[in-house]
């Protein structure tokens, strides 16, 4: 029995409340906020400010296409979701979504309200043999597998040993695939503080060792590929038997829900009888559905390619004016490194009164003594909004005391 404990929670919570506690009271956490046009939001009565927060990054949350379709299928479905279990009731525009979204991502496709309760249907069932021959692999985690991976990992080492190695270390996860004979490596594909998978190493490992790769992509999705598969699909024609991506529709795609696309129909048997979101409770809402759909809909015309360009002007804008590690990794994300954490926070709060939000990254969320601000780039930003952010973090955190 794997007695390792995968999570100590009060430990953090003693560790880090003090930054909390600090943050809250500089009123940089939980705002509360009205859409404005562009990245604006109202934060009070009459104050509004430039976010860099969401990771709407081609700006499609405020389209009205998707906004409309929403609005139209909450007049005709009168319900804004039904109090049943995925096995027994769905929206029909459910089963429109997930056929639209298998002819787009050219995959099968389960969607879910959100990206947590994808990875909690899918994590138990590769823990337990289900996605591998009734074998048993050996899970491997990045170490910056995102929150909503690592949650799962006290659950799915009552079925499987549960390992963690260095991030996107290669040669330590090839080490562990010639050690054991099935292996299962979890990561992010765009990962949420900056940086991405290394997509075409982990082909190989699959190739050699028949490493199975499960991703979670909620990041990637929508800026990479013709038609917005995403940073990890858009490198993977065919998923096979051996490979899973799990990914966000209300990030880059702009409306609400999370998917899982799929290579077999076994697969999605599986998952349809077996995983506890689907079995057990509710689906995406209606509205969130509708918006989906739309969002479709625009992933197949030109304005997607179009929006994607304009992200790649503003990313470039920002790498020309504020290097960072990921500079020129063409992401929407970039970590602006502090260190100290009160130190990060404050820099958020000044950029706040000056007319800009942005998240302060810090333990637990980054290691400690990494602190960081947290830039979320979008095509909707304009080279003016870039610039004068640039400007500001550089007279705030950087200029000489």
């Amino acid at each position: 029995m794997n007695t390792q404990k995968f999570r100590d929670l009060a430990s953090v919570i003693e560790r880090s409340r003090s930054d909390f506690d600090y943050a809250y009271s500089k009123g940089i956490m939980t705002l509360y906020a009205r859409s404005l046009d562009q990245r604006h939001v109202e934060i009070e009565p009459g104050r509004s400010v430039v976010e860099f927060a969401r990771g709407s990054y081609l700006g499609l949350d405020n389209h009205p296409m998707i906004v409309d379709a929403a609005i139209a299928a909450l007049a005709s479905y009168r319900s804004i979701q039904w109090s049943g279990a995925r096995t027994r009731l769905n929206f029909s525009l459910t089963g429109d979504l997930e056929y639209s979204l298998s002819e787009l991502f050219d995959a099968r496709i389960v969607v879910y309200s959100l990206v947590l309760t994808a990875n909690m249907s899918a994590l138990p069932l590769l823990a337990c043999g289900a996605f591998t021959r009734e074998r048993r692999p050996v899970l491997v985690f990045d170490r910056f597998a995102h929150a909503t991976l690592a949650y799962h990992k006290a659950v799915v080492a009552e079925d499987a040993q549960v390992l963690q190695i260095r991030h996107n270390d290669i040669e330590e996860l090839e080490g562990i695939c010639q050690k054991y004979t099935c292996v299962a490596y979890i990561c992010d594909g765009v990962y949420s503080m900056g940086g991405n998978a290394p997509i075409r190493e982990l082909l190989r490992l699959q190739e050699r060792y028949g490493l199975f790769i499960y991703v979670d992509d909620a990041h990637g999705i929508s800026i990479r590929g013709r038609h917005g598969q995403g940073y990890a699909k858009s490198q993977i024609a065919d998923l096979g038997e051996n490979t899973i991506i799990a990914a966000s529709l209300s990030k880059g795609f702009g409306a609400t829900g999370g998917v899982l696309m799929l290579g077999t129909e076994e697969q999605e048997k599986l998952l349809r009888r077996y995983a506890v979101p689907h079995a057990f409770s509710m689906g995406p809402d209606l509205a969130g559905i509708a918006g989906a759909l739309a969002s479709a809909e625009i992933h197949r015309s030109s304005e997607l390619g179009e929006r994607q360009a304009r992200l790649a002007r503003v990313v470039q804008a920002f790498d020309e004016r504020m290097p960072t590690q990921s500079s020129g990794d063409g992401m929407p994300i970039r970590m602006v490194p502090i260190g100290e954490s009160r130190a990060a926070v404050d820099t958020a709060a000044e950029l706040l009164r000056r007319g800009f939000y942005v998240a302060a990254a810090f333990y637990p969320t980054v290691p400690r003594d990494k602190a960081a601000l947290r830039i979320c780039l979008t095509a909707d930003h304009s080279q003016e909004e870039v610039t004068q952010l640039c400007a500001s973090i550089r007279d705030i955190a950087y200029a000489p005391k």
